[in-house]
């Protein structure tokens, strides 16, 4: 049963705003105010924060101070309740709001108004349903688009965030299923605070007691006290269910109800997301308000002609008299807004569904698409968002972390250095040799799957001889946050990081092995003997303190800490005593040199009143409410001090499959990739050299180099500046590393950016996640390039929002980056045919299928134009209402919509053999306002050829029995038909790639035509609604006789043969790669064919490995000390394999 109590809205409280912090771990420049704190402070008192919490005592809640305005002097409590809107419409509102919401876009609220227009009698030159049926045929896919969207299902999810107070389980422990907040599917730990856990198990135990916290949206933060029987106790995230999680494997448990409602921090992060917008969209736009320019110039002119006109020829000719006495200058007037009218279809309304409807098939093929199907873990390819696809065609920059990016992120213990002596000989060395893996059937809890090639190493251990050894690999099995469960008699242990369950494992493997652990104690087996150390601090890691330290008592009483983390760190605590610094730092360089992930291990021996002192200090800094990470991170740099190094470890973490390969082919595409890692520099160098990033006849370029170059750029300014007559600004001491000045911080960026962007490829090395955004951020700002990143873990979400397009790899870190992303496989290499297949292609159809829009609808409207010289500048339409009516909806739309789709140049294999075809993507050649303008000039000279040849066709002609077919409605006719075989025919040039889908709409959209047509010029519809339909019998008239036949064939001739010449000409005199490749497509595929055939069968070649060690997330620390034992009852086994795998990472290393 779970406590809960009344609340209401809280916007009024002093929690992290939602706008300014999206959820991410870090944040860019952009999205964080650098003078607001993350960490802001957390409610000590109530005056201050007024957010506290407490039992048993609804009326608490209640009082004064927890009183809010929310209408006059209309008082309400500020916490909300537990009542929520998780959707957007429901049954009354669903059409008002709906249609609100369309009519923000100003194509909607266009043709709106252009519907009221219609209805004026003294303006209207169309009749109404020619503009109602395309708007509502429009607004309603949309609107189902939006229900669809809008529809949620009721699940058995958590409705609250929730404080665990005490469960059924051992020491209070409870599982959850967090994959509705970060899509991790793997059960996590939670835990009781201890104290809770020991007096609170039953309902009537239940005391009062209250919280402090502020509602705010880190899903990945927590700080709260609890004040209880007069004392304080600090609480975490550990200790709290979060709304969206499911509790699995826990009969019963008991909880406070902290946030409910808008306050949960699932809720809280409901708030605006970042909206992206392809280069195309923006252009698509600019080019529909270019069009609505032209209309309203086209309009004014013809109604300064219609002024002309009447004032010359309409009101001295007797016949035309309307009987209205209105001035000439009125009736332009209204002769502009009746041209509006005319000529709106310049405007295209079906211009963004369709776009909507080609970007959603082209997501559906890359979810679809069988080559990024990776069949080892089931994960296909997923398009996570519709709006990107051809974006995806013009990348330029691509910027990727390494670690589960390029390389798999499952480690193995490669070699060590202990007290100055390496042990772990690799096959490199002696390729001749076959080597035999240590035998471990000596060591009952080794693992099996661990091998190593190194037996002094072994022999060194079972002797018992070197200390120094045993007290390092006793540090590896005793200093670690590693959760263990007994599963079916076997050792199964749960690492926050792969680096953590690597080490522990090779400690395991080599005698020391850790059994379970308490919040007081960790047992682990020291070569068969089963010691019990007493855990008296656990100092955890996180990303600025790149360490972890444990303080333990052994069972002789002596206090030790024993400390792991990187060299740059360890280095500057080590004591002046210390022996093996050089030798260490040496087999450090040798690690980095072949690529393996380091690590140092130190020790130190504590005083009882040293320890005692400082104990008092961590117990004040635990229970801080402002910014308590940075008072324990105070307090622990206190203690890890005066280190005594030990040695240090080197973990492989091998090349993904193709990692070389897709780099080399998308370097050949002109896409420039940027490594961003947090490896040091001879470490990030190689594998740059292992994936092909760096080649041997590349200059490499440090940044100490960059900055003698800026330094010596600043002093040619100061020169300058001087011969202006110009005082440069006083130098200080710390000039050269910290700008002045925004001037100076902005030159800088731009410097840096330039000389990096000249550089084949980039690789930033010792980044933070906040630093890998900014980097993406300062290219799209000083280039205006089209960014893509790549990453894997959560220390990669600030970067895949950053970007244009964000990629994210479900690999062994969890789903954050998968979630935040815009696009999601299992492999880097599927970012090869990703860009060059999936991207080239969308690309490449959205801009033919736009092009070949924007003509059809200008050939179509612009008749009108012409015919407007001939009737005297009066609105009067060139064809029928109905032509015009759906024309756009069903005489022409599904040829170009299934070109938009499923047109390609050259196949998926021919796209990826040359690199090159992607080039006019990142140029921009195939849409832009050059392409624009020739699709208008087209469409101008389409419309000039359909209005004049039939007009001097019926000008002076006589049919065959006698009568002239020269009125106005046969005309309209054979113009109709004359453009619908234009637009059907020249799609048809326009199309590559030819299936039977293809061909069926090209004929069906001219068998529609006529059949409508035929059905429309009927005596019986007309007898109907005489006054709707009035073309009756003019198809069946007009198109029997083979002069007008012969008309608009001769049309469609003269509009076709031109594009077929120039076609023709391009193609011969100036191809393109594309063209030259497809040329010879069938010579190329015939070569690819044989490739395949002949490809002989290839070893394994050893890759170059990757880099630095340890996990860029904290580890379980706060859980292991808020809990006894978290061994399992044997008899609540969990039920799923799945969720027991052997070591389940959660965290990311950059």
């Amino acid at each position: 049963s779970t406590m809960s109590r009344e609340r209401a809205d809280s916007q009024g409280s002093l929690g992290p705003d939602d706008e300014v912090m999206p959820y991410s771990d870090d944040e860019t420049d952009d999205e964080l105010d650098p003078g607001s704190d993350e960490e802001r402070p957390q409610v000590e008192e109530a005056k201050k924060s007024g957010w506290r919490v407490k039992a048993n005592d609804r009326a608490f809640c209640n009082l004064p101070e927890f009183q809010k305005k929310y209408f006059l002097c209309l008082k309400r409590s500020k916490y909300a309740g537990n009542g929520i809107k998780t959707y957007k419409y429901n049954a009354l509102t669903f059409i008002p709001l709906n249609l609100f919401e369309q009519f923000k876009r100003a194509a909607n609220l266009y043709f709106l108004a252009l519907l009221i227009l219609q209805i004026i009698p003294e303006i209207t030159t169309l009749p109404w349903y020619t503009t109602l049926v395309p708007l509502v045929l429009v607004l309603g896919i949309t609107a189902i688009k939006d229900l669809v969207d809008d529809l949620v299902s009721d699940s058995d999810l958590l409705l609250a965030d929730i404080l665990l107070l005490s469960s059924s389980n051992p020491i209070s422990l409870c599982y959850v299923e967090t994959a509705e907040l970060d899509g991790e599917t793997n059960l996590k730990f939670k835990m009781g605070p201890k104290v809770t856990d020991e007096r609170l198990q039953e309902e009537d135990q239940l005391a009062q007691f209250d919280v402090c916290e502020e509602p705010n949206n880190r899903l990945d933060k927590f700080t709260g006290t609890m004040r209880w029987r007069k004392d304080r106790f600090p609480l975490d995230l550990d200790n709290m269910m979060l709304r969206g999680c499911r509790i699995r494997n826990t009969d019963e448990c008991h909880g406070l109800v902290i946030f409910a409602g808008a306050d949960t921090k699932i809720m809280r992060n409901g708030g605006k997301t970042r909206f992206k917008r392809t280069k195309i969209d923006e252009l698509m736009n600019y080019m529909v308000y270019t069009i609505f320019v032209i209309l309203v110039l086209l309009c004014a002119g013809l109604a300064i002609g219609n002024t002309f006109w009447y004032e010359e020829v309409g009101s001295k000719a007797w016949y035309l008299y309307d009987g209205k006495d209105q001035t000439a200058s009125y009736r332009g007037f209204l002769s502009f807004w009746g041209y509006i009218i005319v000529l709106n279809t310049m405007v295209p309304i079906s211009l963004y569904v369709s776009v909507e409807v080609i970007r959603l098939g082209q997501s559906k093929f890359i979810n679809w698409d069988l080559q990024m199907y990776y069949q080892e873990k089931d994960t296909p390819a997923k398009a996570r968002t519709t709006t990107l696809n051809e974006q995806l065609g013009q990348i330029e920059y691509i910027f990727s972390d390494k670690t589960g990016t390029l390389t798999q992120n499952i480690m193995a213990f490669k070699k060590c250095t202990i007290a100055g002596h390496t042990f772990g000989k690799t096959h490199l060395l002696h390729p001749g040799l076959t080597h035999t893996p240590v035998d471990f059937t000596w060591n009952k809890y080794a693992d099996r799957k661990f091998e190593y090639l190194d037996h002094s190493l072994v022999a060194c251990i079972r002797s018992k001889k070197d200390k120094d050894t045993l007290e390092f690999f006793k540090l590896l099995s005793l200093c670690h946050t590693v959760m263990v469960e007994q599963k079916e008699d076997e050792l199964v242990y749960q690492a926050a990081s792969p680096d953590e369950g690597a080490l522990v494992t090779a400690a395991r493997n080599f005698g020391f092995v850790f059994l379970s652990r308490t919040q007081d104690t960790i047992t682990i087996s020291e070569m068969d003997q089963e010691m019990t150390y007493e855990v008296l601090a656990l100092l955890d890691f996180n990303s600025d303190r790149k360490r972890m330290s444990i303080i333990l008592r052994f069972p002789d009483g002596r206090i030790r800490l024993y400390c792991k983390g990187a060299d740059t760190v360890i280095y500057e605590r080590l004591s002046p005593n210390s022996k093996h610094k050089e030798v260490t730092q040496t087999a450090l360089d040798i690690f980095a040199n072949e690529t393996l992930r380091t690590l140092c291990l130190c020790y130190k021996d504590i005083s009882k009143q040293e320890f005692d002192a400082w104990a008092k200090k961590h117990k004040a800094a635990s229970v801080a409410m402002g910014n308590r990470e940075a008072a324990l991170d105070r307090v622990y740099e206190q203690i890890e001090s005066n280190l005594m190094m030990i040695g240090a470890t080197a973990i492989e973490d091998k090349l993904q499959d193709g990692v070389p390969e897709t780099i080399a082919k998308l370097a050949k595409a002109d896409i420039k990739i940027w490594v961003l890692t947090g490896d040091k520099k001879e470490t990030a160098e190689n594998i740059g050299y292992s994936c092909k990033l760096l080649t041997d006849d590349m200059q490499i370029h440090y940044g100490e180099d960059n900055e003698i170059l800026y330094e010596k750029k600043k002093k040619r300014r100061r020169l300058r500046l001087k011969r202006l007559g110009k005082r440069p600004a006083a130098a200080t001491p710390q000039d050269a590393a910290q700008p002045i000045d925004d001037w100076e911080k902005e030159t800088r960026q731009v410097d840096f950016v330039n000389m990096a962007c000249e550089c084949e490829a980039v690789i930033c090395c010792r980044v933070t996640p906040k630093q890998k955004a900014n980097v993406v951020s300062l290219v799209k700002k000083y280039k205006k390039a089209v960014t893509l990143s790549i990453g894997d873990g959560a220390n990669d979400v600030n970067m895949i929002k950053t970007a244009d397009i964000g990629v994210g790899i479900s690999g062994q870190e969890g789903m954050q980056a998968v979630m935040s992303s815009d696009y999601a496989f299992a492999q880097f290499r599927y970012l090869e045919r990703l860009l060059l297949v999936h991207g080239r292609w969308s690309y490449i159809r959205m801009c033919k299928f736009l092009r070949f829009f924007f003509f059809k609808n200008f050939a179509f409207t612009l008749v009108h134009f012409w015919y407007s010289f001939f009737s005297g500048f009066s609105a009067q339409v060139a064809y029928e209402d109905w032509f015009i009516t759906l024309y756009n909806v069903m005489y022409s739309s599904l040829p170009v919509l299934l070109v938009g789709l499923l047109d390609q140049d050259v196949n998926d294999k021919l796209s990826r053999k040359f690199p090159k075809l992607y080039l006019p993507g990142q140029q921009g050649a195939l849409f832009n306002y050059k392409n624009f303008f020739i699709s208008l000039f087209h469409g101008i000279f389409t419309s000039l050829v359909i209005f004049f040849i039939p007009y001097g066709a019926f000008l002076q002609t006589m049919g065959q029995n006698g009568e002239a077919p020269s009125d106005y409605q046969s005309l309209a006719v054979v113009m109709a038909s004359s453009l619908i075989f234009t637009v059907n025919m020249q799609i048809s040039l326009e199309t590559s790639y030819w299936t039977f889908v293809n061909c069926f709409a090209v004929l069906c959209s001219i068998a529609i035509y006529f059949g409508i047509m035929f059905d429309i010029h009927s005596a019986g519809i007309h007898v109907i609604f005489p006054s709707t339909f009035t073309f009756t019998g003019v198809a069946s008239n007009a198109l029997r006789q083979p002069y007008l036949w012969l008309t608009i064939i001769l049309t469609v001739g003269i509009t076709l043969l031109p594009v077929i010449c120039i076609q023709f000409l391009y193609k011969t005199i100036w191809p393109s790669v594309g063209d030259n490749v497809q040329r010879n497509r069938k010579k190329y595929e015939m070569e690819e064919e044989e490739e395949e055939k002949s490809t002989p069968f290839q070893r394994g070649r050893r890759s170059r490995r990757s880099a630095y060690a340890f996990s860029h997330s904290r580890g379980y620390a706060d859980l292991i000390a808020s809990g006894r034992s978290i061994r399992r009852r044997p008899a609540t086994a969990r039920p799923n394999p799945r969720d027991s795998i052997r070591e389940i990472p959660q965290a990311e290393n950059i």
